[in-house]
């Protein structure tokens, strides 16, 4: 519930300003250019505001905002750690599982947001397995585990960002329904000879088509980073564990 107040708020201030800019600025634009193309008997032009005005690109432009903070909020959250990977958190430990058990009481004294994150998580899981069971190979389960765990825990949160990548084409699509609809209603004046109705509404088809796939490939390529730092998270969380925790828990298991 705590990590998903930001994410409403983050929705919610999305589409306040965009609907802001909407009405405060880029639907006035876009009705003067059509305006201005009507009196000159024109079809609207190929103006940016004029692509923009249709609600369903609004939509497509509130979830762009939103996908976004969802994938920066992880990105940050995954570079403002990784400093951990340099330090040694088990600094201290030695053959002796007493003070295995006070360089795990001092990872559990870590501030919350540092306790928190998957490095230390899979410390602190690991040395508990150690120290239960005394077997190094339990150990390295449980680091296998924690790994897999961590994997299929970030493939889970990732997919409210899938489903919006998936659905802002699917909004743009209504929009194309929406817009080809409309032009068929027209079909008698267009007949008549009057086109500009018709193709003013294929415009609301064609336009809605073209934002929501410009805005689906920019979140596709943001999402591939996120994964690409994830999937880093995991690497280097498993080599961590290995080389700082598996290494010394070995010397003791040979004592």
């Amino acid at each position: 519930m705590r990590q998903m107040l930001p994410s409403l708020a983050a929705l919610v201030l999305s589409t306040v300003l965009v609907h802001l800019a909407y009405i405060g600025y880029i639907r006035p634009e876009a009705a003067l250019a059509i305006e201005i193309a009507q009196q000159a008997g024109q079809s609207a032009p190929r103006d940016i505001f004029v692509i923009l005005k249709d609600w369903e690109q609004e939509i497509c432009i509130v979830l762009m905002f939103w996908g976004s903070f969802l994938i920066l909020s992880k990105s940050f959250a995954i570079m403002k750690h990784r400093y951990l990977f340099t330090v040694d958190l088990l600094d201290g430990a030695t053959r002796q599982q007493e003070d295995l058990k006070s360089v795990l009481d001092s990872l559990g004294n870590l501030p919350a947001n540092i306790r928190e994150t998957p490095l230390v998580r899979t410390l602190m899981a690991s040395l508990r397995r150690f120290l239960i069971t005394g077997d190094v190979q339990n150990t390295s389960e449980a680091i296998e585990s924690s790994i897999e765990a961590l994997a299929v825990k970030q493939e889970a949160e990732n997919s409210m960002i899938r489903y919006l990548i998936w659905a802002i084409p699917s909004i743009g699509f209504i929009g194309t329904v929406r817009g080809i609809g409309e032009a068929l209603s027209l079909a008698d004046q267009a007949l008549a000879g009057d086109i500009t109705g018709m193709t003013n509404s294929l415009g609301i088809a064609f336009n809605s088509t073209l934002v929501a796939l410009l805005i689906s490939i920019l979140l596709m390529f943001f999402l591939h980073q996120l994964q690409r730092l994830q999937d880093g998270l995991v690497v280097d969380t498993q080599a961590y564990c290995e080389s700082f925790l598996l290494n010394r828990i070995s010397e003791v298991g040979h004592i």
